[in-house]
């Protein structure tokens, strides 16, 4: 199997998991969300016309994108293995979407699996936009997880799925208040 620059599987699991949930939620007429591709243009592909060698058209902008309910949502899956989440895994073009997103009247927010801890918590753009502003103001280039005060867990112990519509009805609740 292919690996890109070394990062091979990391958010497989994730990506999986959340893929899943789309499934169920499209399933059920819950939402309707799409996986973005990350677009990229092959140099080389073997005999199998497997893709060998790429590199990347542009920088995407989320993972995935949709609608909930009558509501446009986009989000990114971001996976950590340690208590410390590193915000240079969050890049300034993913940052400005999801801002201008949000200013459209869409709901913008990130999914965060603490692999370490089997924790999966969805975490709202302003709690992630703090730190991000934090870091641009000089501050720590990361957050920790006892930091977090915008977020809502959404995994349960045993299942597959990341119940991430829970943490929307929640966020959706906070900000009609």
């Amino acid at each position: 199997m292919a690996t890109w620059g070394g990062h091979g599987l990391r958010g497989s699991t994730l990506e999986d998991m959340i893929n899943r949930t789309n499934e169920a939620y499209r399933f059920k007429k819950l939402a309707l969300i799409q996986k973005i591709p990350t677009p990229i243009t092959p140099v080389e592909m073997n005999r199998q016309r497997q893709i060998t060698l790429a590199y990347f058209d542009q920088k995407s902008t989320v993972d995935y994108i949709g609608v909930v309910q009558n509501i446009p949502v986009c989000f990114d899956a971001k996976e950590c293995a340690a208590e410390t989440f590193p915000l240079q895994n969050v890049h300034e073009h993913q940052i400005s979407f999801m801002k201008d997103f949000e200013a459209q009247g869409g709901i913008a927010f990130f999914i965060l699996y603490y692999t370490q801890k089997d924790i999966m918590l969805y975490m709202t753009f302003s709690e992630m936009y703090r730190f991000w502003k934090r870091t641009e103001d000089g501050g720590r280039k990361s957050f920790r997880y006892e930091e977090l005060t915008e977020v809502i867990p959404i995994s349960r112990k045993g299942e597959f799925l990341c119940h991430y519509l829970e943490g929307l009805a929640k966020d959706i609740e906070k900000r009609e208040m």
